[in-house]
């Protein structure tokens, strides 16, 4: 285990557990875990050698990212923009056999926005897409969709802390891990001492309010899938039910009746 060497652990996505969810502190490997694995499907595609003791992977017709963070000025985008343009165009043209990484998605919003939006993406990507994905997260309300989701499989990068340290064990292992070591990582940075003392406290009161509400995600794995979209589609129906109801047939002209066919097109959300 050398000190740039990363490790994964018989990390071959098996057929039936075609989405993982990786968790783990910063500078753990997570991203560095997501571009190894593209760049070995490149590779083995291309009849080279892979970096791997094994590697079996079936035809990948294309190979997505949304990695790293940064902003587009010549288009006025923003950081978060430029994450919702990628997701989006994955989200529309990942197949079956396509193979996908994600990074962090949802992270350069408001907590509660980002977290809803990771939680929708894993969702489209597992039900809708049904392709091979790599997906990295501090969300650790997210692991909650392994119970629902069969596809999905929870892993993190290794982390320990030894004598008030952090110790990066740049391995791969299974299951979620069990804490985002956030303010270790920090002080690895060099933050005042002070400031860390005040995080602490922050942190404490935080993870207390989160016990006693159930956490941001309380709730959340009561939702039926993609609901939102049955419940637009039902609300356009109630208003042309709704309209209908409301007319007297009988006492139209004809050029009343097709005014009230163009409005009831209108009410069905059709161009």
């Amino acid at each position: 285990k050398s000190g740039d060497r990363f490790i994964a652990n018989d990390c071959g996505l098996a057929p039936d557990k075609r989405l993982w969810l990786v968790s783990g502190p910063n500078m753990g490997g997570k991203s560095t875990f997501l571009r190894q694995n593209a760049l070995i499907v490149i590779l083995a595609q291309a009849g080279s050698y892979v970096p791997a003791t094994s590697a079996r992977l079936g035809i990948v017709d294309r190979l997505f990212s949304r990695v790293g963070a940064s902003d587009n000025l010549a288009r006025g985008r923003s950081t978060f923009m430029v994450e919702m343009v990628e997701t989006a165009a994955i989200l529309a043209q990942a197949t079956e056999r396509s193979f996908v990484i994600l990074d962090e998605v949802g992270r350069g919003t408001s907590t509660y926005d980002g977290l809803a939006i990771a939680w929708a993406v894993v969702e489209g990507i597992h039900e809708a897409n049904r392709c091979r994905c790599l997906f990295a997260t501090h969300y650790h309300e997210l692991t909650r969709l392994a119970d629902s989701l069969d596809a999905l499989s929870l892993h993190h990068v290794r982390a320990k802390e030894y004598k008030g340290d952090l110790v990066l064990l740049h391995e791969v292992s299974e299951g979620p891990a069990d804490r985002s070591y956030g303010i270790a990582v920090a002080k690895l940075a060099g933050l005042p001492p002070p400031v860390l003392a005040r995080a602490s406290q922050v942190l404490e009161k935080l993870e207390k309010g989160r016990a006693e509400t159930g956490g941001l995600a309380a709730g959340l794995g009561d939702l039926p899938l993609f609901s939102a979209a049955l419940d637009a589609a039902e609300a356009k129906v109630d208003a042309v039910r709704e309209r209908l109801t409301g007319t007297d047939i009988d006492a139209l002209s004809p050029r009343q009746a097709l005014d009230l066919l163009y409005e009831l097109k209108g009410l069905a959300g059709e161009e």
